[in-house]
């Protein structure tokens, strides 16, 4: 048996895929546009191959070459929620048009098992915390709503065809591989932690905390941090749990602990040692309050067990890779 990840090169796909491979997964098959994934981050035990699962000659290719593939692990979307309120239409073609064209080609060749990187977006302000798998989904952002339209297909598409499907709807994803080889690298940057240590860096003079009239604490948005290691495990538990004839369902996976943009930032200078200028500025269209997960049913069915629960450890993981690539897999030798 063989699994393929979409989106392997990607900064979660890459730590999936270097987990699957360290843990002795029989057959590890990379499909990537490499539009915003690097080469590099790639584990060079897998077998890569380039190109847009929404091709359907090309994945028609990679399962033909590779038929022993009987999962699919699918991280391959857009997922900037500031950007879908720009453009759209753009999110609903690349993610929600490509994940029909993905089950098309996966019923021709039935493969019967898709586990699915689904997020906390499709919840928008949710009407309980923690969130719970059974909170009403109301997505405020196209990028959530893509997301939500991608799970509804999946479950006509188990309803006619048998496919599978698990979506893990999962929060703020922050830390790197602890031997800093793989590690986050976005171009441009948006993500809040990697910013921060960029400042710390040297790279920025400051970091601007988008809004502080929240209805939190402090004033700044609240959100629940997973490690990419941790949701590496639960996605192959989810695989597993696919693997064993189990029914379509979605978990949420987090930490189950809120933290606020502010105490990020106060972690992060002590992790680091640096001082990291800040300076507030207007909140983004499409922010949530507050985003913290239960992810009691992912541990009570799948067994997932959260390796990384301390923030400044995830902070600290971080910070070595980003130590070590100032100008992320540009400088991979550094």
């Amino acid at each position: 048996m063989a699994i393929l990840v979409l989106g392997g090169a990607g900064y979660i796909g890459s730590h999936m895929v270097d987990r699957l491979v360290e843990q002795g997964e029989e057959k590890v098959i990379v499909v990537d546009s490499l539009v915003t994934g690097h080469r590099a981050a790639v584990h060079p035990e897998a077998v890569f191959y380039q190109g847009d699962l929404a091709d359907k000659v090309f994945m028609r290719q990679v399962l033909t070459e590779n038929s022993d593939i009987d999962a699919i692990i699918h991280f391959a979307a857009y997922s900037l929620v500031a950007e879908s309120m720009e453009n759209p239409l753009k999110y609903f073609d690349n993610n929600t048009v490509g994940m029909i064209n993905l089950l098309e080609v996966m019923n021709e060749f039935e493969i019967k098992n898709i586990v699915f990187s689904s997020t906390a977006a499709t919840y928008g302000i949710p009407a309980e915390i923690p969130i719970k798998e059974t909170t009403p989904q109301h997505p405020i952002n196209p990028y959530g709503e893509s997301k939500l339209m991608m799970e509804t297909i999946m479950h006509w598409a188990d309803q006619a065809y048998g496919i599978k499907f698990v979506p893990l709807r999962y929060f703020n994803v922050a830390g790197a591989k602890p031997d800093g080889s793989i590690g986050e690298d976005h171009g441009p940057e948006t993500h809040l932690l990697p910013i921060i240590l960029q400042v710390a860096q040297g790279l920025r003079d400051k970091i601007m905390i988008f809004g502080d009239d929240y209805k939190t604490p402090d004033g700044t948005n609240v959100r629940d941090y997973v490690h990419p290691f941790d949701l590496a495990d639960a996605h192959l538990l989810a695989v597993n749990y696919l693997r064993q004839g189990n029914p379509s369902t979605a978990f949420n996976l987090g930490s189950s602990t809120g933290f606020s943009n502010l105490q990020i930032l106060e972690a992060a200078r002590k992790v680091t040692g640096k001082e990291i200028p800040a300076e507030k500025a207007d909140r983004r269209p499409g922010d949530p309050d507050i985003l913290i997960a239960s992810s009691e049913k992912a541990r009570r069915v799948l067994g997932w067990q959260p390796q990384y629960d301390d923030i400044e450890k995830i902070i600290a993981s971080a910070w070595a890779w980003h130590s070590n690539h100032a100008k992320g897999y540009d400088d991979r030798g550094k």
